[in-house]
């Protein structure tokens, strides 16, 4: 199965955007599955206030564990983690203009009434299985460069 297959079944399936992203890769940054779900959980509908998408919360999490270092000292692969996260953000900007869950979806899905618009309309079946998509196919684009 593809990443993006993994990432969208998972989300139909009840995980939330940053845990379907996050836990596709997971295997591949050496974090297992439980593991992943338990640490993107609080990462969806954007850190549950409709802020940063949690497609792309979870993809920069993919990118920590694959590119960080785990020396906080090290200024030189602090800049280069640095410069990869805002290449992935200016990639999914360019396809979607913003990373705000808020505005991608053109509701506040923080609030019970915004959260039960969203669902009426289908937005989460239509809108987040696109950013999802979009942020795992960014990655994929980004490990192959």
């Amino acid at each position: 199965m593809s990443h993006q297959e993994d990432a969208l079944q998972l989300f139909s399936c009840g995980a939330n955007c940053a845990q379907a992203v996050l836990a596709s890769f997971g295997a591949q940054v050496g974090l297992e599955h439980e593991q992943a779900i338990k640490i993107a959980g609080s990462f969806g509908g954007g850190m549950k206030q409709a802020l940063t998408c949690g497609a792309v919360t979870g993809a920069l999490m993919v990118l920590g564990l694959k590119y960080g270092c785990p020396d906080h000292t090290d200024m030189k692969e602090k800049a280069r983690i640095t410069a990869i996260t805002r290449d992935f953000e200016m990639r999914f900007v360019a396809h979607h203009g913003t990373l705000c869950c808020k505005d991608l979806l053109g509701i506040d899905i923080s609030t019970k009434e915004g959260h039960d618009e969203a669902a009426a309309k289908g937005l989460f079946r239509s809108e987040c299985t696109r950013f999802i998509t979009s942020a795992v196919e960014i990655l994929e684009e980004m490990a192959a460069d």
